[in-house]
């Protein structure tokens, strides 16, 4: 189901593309499989033989792919496909033919589904939270479809930031809960939970996640915002999938934690209040989504409630209305997206005469908002009966005074939900008023300024397309016909009120008989009808009562003082000085580390015997090592600090030949020597000095903390290897690189097939600073730049006997500028440095070299063309894009693991040939690796080619910005010197 919704996800784009706004038929066969699936395994699940499904991801970390079809997830799974498929087939006579974007929203309304099957089913904790976030992610797409508004904008980003901060607190509470439990299955979780501190934290985290995802107090103010989303959004997240993820969160815990006193005076406070602030605030609304957005987190408060308080009657009673509220809110949000399209209004008072216009959809409309004020017979009021039941039967048998609360709080909240209901019901289908009449509003701003509203006879309509209609009417419906079989709901929804381990069992009944709860619904219903009734002078008090600040201001208010916070944290701490960046990270390193190896050394750790050297030629190394940084630290000018630093590396590099690694000090050498090209590069276009201060002071600091850092790490590899616990998986590499890899040189064979993953990453990083560095320098657009400026640029480059100079594009450069010692020196050692590359890289697997110290070896070469020539030397020793072969050269290692994926091995795992017979060259020992090598190379020669057009070409071509009169002269000498050089070379062409 899983993968069904999600491959109809990324195929939604080209559906619509092709099919129109009928993509949302082939797209709704997603969440109807999944709600088909549940009613298939309704028999299984009734006998409690749950299907379960476990797929190992990460064996080595007991990580799994768990999932599970119980009660829960049974209800779950037929609202989030069911309400889902009749919503899709709705998007597709709600949009217009050409409307924007239409692709994109089906994309992610069908990925959201997907993330609320996931997440309805998944019974492993992290699994859990990976489904909540996707939702999390998927919402904000969808409630900013109309990227154009500023109210879709400002809702998606509120939306996201209160569900994603509570979506952290509850992965605390998971973690907590995996760890004290020793179990990430959530059905033993919840079978057997932790006791103590342990269990009131994930309580309380669980609680914060689900009230920020059900829009329970302080945290309501997001759902109305989301109104802005576009309809069918509202009708799916905000009614029957989304909120309900923070409601089946409280569902799927309550067995466990129902009885922990935190748990449940939170879930009363949450609960009741959300449901009497929602029914409140939807009695002075008059946009109809208002008045539902406001409805639902009242009825969220209500579902809350009942589930969380832990007894077993009133689990039964949450978990039908759990359905009920799916199928009738779902259909109000729906009716009123049909009455925006046939109308082009939402504002109730603009209304008039629907029920004459738009019958089928009134019909829908007042079926389902009789099921929501709990109106008999329909499924609501069966819900909201047990419910009553429950609570009663609780508060009259000695219950505490959480219960009595409780019972006050959904009495009132019932009374207030008829209230609007019957507003919903009068606003959107009755006729007003006489013709030409006008209806007053007393105002809800400060000013009291009353606004009038011109009531025409009957609101003019637009034909309707039947699919606008009959889901909502299905939905309707199906909320009648539910409630008229209790007995088969009870059967179907007891397992899982069984779960609970307090109460009396509850029952669904149409006619309970003449009881107290009987009175109760029948007050209920009057005192509804009379707040209706008298709604104007509602409307006044509501307006003349004190209120306090709105959760929606205290929040803009909140995010604006973070931005302050920011900025001034950011004016403090961004100096613009990398030294003092720098000295920062290195001072924590320093200190952090530091401090506790020092308090291991001083609290008795037994002594650790260190050999000075192996042979006297290693502690010679050290001192050139050690002076060089001295002096690199001491030094003023740019290019002695770039010098000298490269001296340490090249020392460096000699210390690890003398260790006995050949691999690393060839690799330190290439590095050494591209960065040196690279930095001599950058220093062009720098102050030769550091800075014009004095740097007497500042340089024994620096000195200073190099030291104490220098002396950190070191302790740090000498001590890490000693508390090791378990043996080192790398004693293995050696027998594995020639068993598995089908190489003598284990450190090639682990970048290219052991730990041929984390090479994949660190290559694309490469192509990632690639890019990031060009993109900072060019100015002009790169693609084609090769032939621009080899041979565009020039006008007298067009020598064809090229192989009669020692250079194709040397007498571009500036005859002063010209070095013949090294033009020769390039010509000769050029293709040699080329060939020497291509022997590191076939011979890499067995001896020192590999992939990618031949890129480096070509990209040295390649430099060293650039260093002769100039620019145009470049393009002509490389006329072909780096970005070409970075991605070629990605490609090429990524395509290496997915063939053998499809040669049924394990991802970018190695195939050899041992017997492969070639002309000439005889029998060949083939690793499939070496191809994955070829990529690491492509993706560092074409590195070092960007950074050489980049920091080379690019910087050589742009002109300097004179900074002075004698700055602006000599540019324009320069400039006029390359005129006459370029004339002078056109007149020896023409001779030639």
């Amino acid at each position: 189901m899983l993968l069904l919704t999600f491959l109809l996800a990324l195929a939604a784009p080209a559906l619509v593309a092709w099919l129109g706004r009928r993509a949302f038929w082939v797209l709704a066969i997603g969440p109807a499989a999944a709600a088909g699936y549940a009613l298939a395994q309704t028999p299984r699940v009734t006998a409690g033989d749950f299907p379960v499904s476990s797929t190992p991801w990460v064996p080595g970390l007991e990580l799994s792919l768990d999932f599970r079809l119980d009660t829960l997830s049974w209800l779950m799974l037929l609202v989030v496909g069911g309400v889902g498929a009749l919503v899709l087939l709705y998007c597709s006579a709600y949009f217009a033919r050409d409307a924007f974007g239409t692709g994109r929203f089906a994309a992610v309304l069908t990925a959201f589904a997907g993330a609320m099957v996931g997440l309805v089913t998944a019974d492993d904790l992290l699994m859990l939270f990976v489904f909540w976030e996707l939702t999390t992610v998927f919402s904000y797409l969808l409630i900013g479809h109309y990227a154009d508004r500023k109210a879709s904008r400002r809702a998606a980003m509120q939306a996201i930031v209160v569900t994603t901060a509570g979506g952290l607190v509850m992965l605390v509470g998971l973690i907590v809960l995996g760890v004290s439990t020793g179990t990430w299955r959530v059905s033993e979780v919840v079978a057997d939970p932790p006791t103590g501190t342990a269990a009131a934290v994930a309580a309380v985290c669980l609680l914060a996640g689900a009230a920020t995802k059900s829009a329970l107090i302080p945290f309501h103010f997001w759902l109305p915002a989301a109104m802005a989303a576009p309809t069918p959004v509202s009708a799916y997240l905000h009614a029957a999938a989304m909120v309900k993820a923070g409601v089946y969160l409280v569902a799927r815990f309550a067995p466990g934690f129902a009885d922990l006193p935190v748990w449940r005076w939170l879930v009363v406070v949450l609960g009741g209040g959300t449901l009497l602030l929602g029914g409140y605030r939807a009695l002075r609304q008059h946009d109809l989504k208002l008045v539902l957005a406001f409805g639902t987190v009242s009825q969220l408060g209500l579902i809350v409630l009942l589930l969380g308080l832990g007894s077993k009657a009133l689990a039964l009673a949450g978990l039908a209305l759990l359905g009920a509220h799916a199928m009738f809110k779902a259909a109000l949000f729906l009716v009123v997206g049909a009455i925006d399209v046939a109308t082009g209004t939402r504002d109730l008072r603009r209304l008039s005469g629907l029920w004459r216009t738009m019958p089928f959809t009134t019909v829908a409309g007042v079926l389902a908002t009789a099921s929501m004020i709990g109106f008999p017979p329909f499924a609501g009021y069966v819900a909201k009966e047990a419910a009553l039941e429950g609570l009663w039967h609780d508060v009259t048998h000695g219950a505490g005074a959480l219960e009595a609360v409780a019972l006050v709080a959904v009495v009132a909240g019932s009374a207030l939900t008829v209230a609007y209901g019957l507003r919903f019901a009068w606003g959107a289908f009755a006729t007003k008023g006489r013709p030409g009449a006008a209806v007053t509003r007393a105002a809800v701003v400060p000013e009291k300024v009353a606004e009038t509203v011109d009531v025409p006879a009957a609101t003019a309509v637009r034909r309707q397309p039947w699919l606008l209609v009959a889901p909502p009417l299905v939905l309707a419906v199906l909320g009648l016909l539910v409630a008229l079989f209790p007995a088969t709901g009870e059967r179907l929804l007891a397992p899982y009120a069984d779960l609970y381990p307090a109460g009396e069992p509850g029952h669904l009944v149409l006619w309970g008989g003449i009881t107290p709860v009987l009175a109760i619904t029948a007050g209920v219903l009057l005192a509804g009808a009379l707040l209706f009734w008298q709604r104007a002078k509602v409307e006044r008090v509501q307006d003349g009562l004190w209120s306090p600040r709105g959760a929606d201001v205290l929040y803009r208010r909140s995010m604006r003082r973070l931005d302050d916070l920011a900025a001034d944290v950011t004016a403090a701490t961004q100096r613009g000085s990398l030294p003092v960046y720098l000295g920062v990270i290195l001072v924590v390193l320093a200190v952090a580390p530091g401090a506790v190896i020092a308090s291991g050394l001083l609290g008795g750790t037994p002594a650790i015997e260190v050999v000075p050297w192996d042979r006297p030629a290693q502690a010679a190394v050290v001192a050139i090592v050690v002076v060089a940084a001295v002096l690199t630290a001491r030094a003023r000018r740019r290019l002695k600090a770039v010098v000298l630093a490269g001296v340490a590396g090249y020392a460096n590099a000699a210390l690890f030949l003398l260790h006995g690694a050949p691999d690393l000090a060839l690799t330190q050498v290439l590095c050494e020597t591209v960065m040196l090209v690279v930095m001599v590069l950058v220093l062009r276009r720098m102050p030769p000095y550091f800075t014009d201060r004095p740097l007497a002071a500042s340089r024994w600091v620096r000195l200073a903390l190099a030291v104490v850092t220098g002396l950190v790490v070191m302790g740090l590899a000498v001590a890490a290897p000693l508390v090791r616990t378990a043996v080192p998986i790398s004693v293995d590499f050696p027998s594995e690189a020639v068993e598995f890899g089908g190489g003598k040189n284990v450190v090639n064979v682990t970048l290219v097939d052991i730990r041929a993953w984390d090479t994949v990453g660190e290559i694309s990083v490469l192509l990632v600073a690639a890019t990031g560095v060009a993109s900072l320098i060019f100015l002009r657009q790169r693609s084609g730049e090769v032939l621009r400026l080899a041979r565009a640029d020039d006008v007298s480059h067009t020598d064809t006997h090229t192989r009669s100079v020692w250079l194709a594009a040397g007498r571009t450069v500036a005859p002063e500028r010209r070095s013949v010692l090294l033009e020769v020196v390039t010509r000769v050692v050029f293709h040699a440095m080329i060939v020497f590359a291509l022997f590191l890289l076939f011979s890499g697997h067995n001896a020192p070299g590999g992939g990618f110290a031949a890129g480096l070896v070509v990209g040295i070469a390649f430099a060293v063309r650039y260093l002769a020539g100039g620019r145009y030397e470049l393009g002509e020793a490389a006329p072909v894009s780096p970005g070409i072969l970075l991605g070629t050269g990605l490609f090429l290692s990524a395509g290496v693991g997915l063939a053998t994926l499809v040669g049924g091995q394990e991802v970018l795992e190695s195939f050899i040939v041992h017997d492969l017979h070639l002309p000439v060259l005889g029998e060949v020992h083939l690793v499939t690796s070496l191809f994955f090598d070829i990529g690491v190379m492509l993706v560092v020669v074409g590195l070092v080619l960007d950074l050489l057009r980049t920091l080379g070409a690019e910087i050589d071509r742009q002109p300097r910005e004179p900074e002075s009169t004698g700055d602006a002269q000599a540019e324009q000498a320069e400039r006029a010197e390359r005129a006459e050089r370029a004339e002078r070379l056109t007149v020896t062409e023409e001779a030639r």
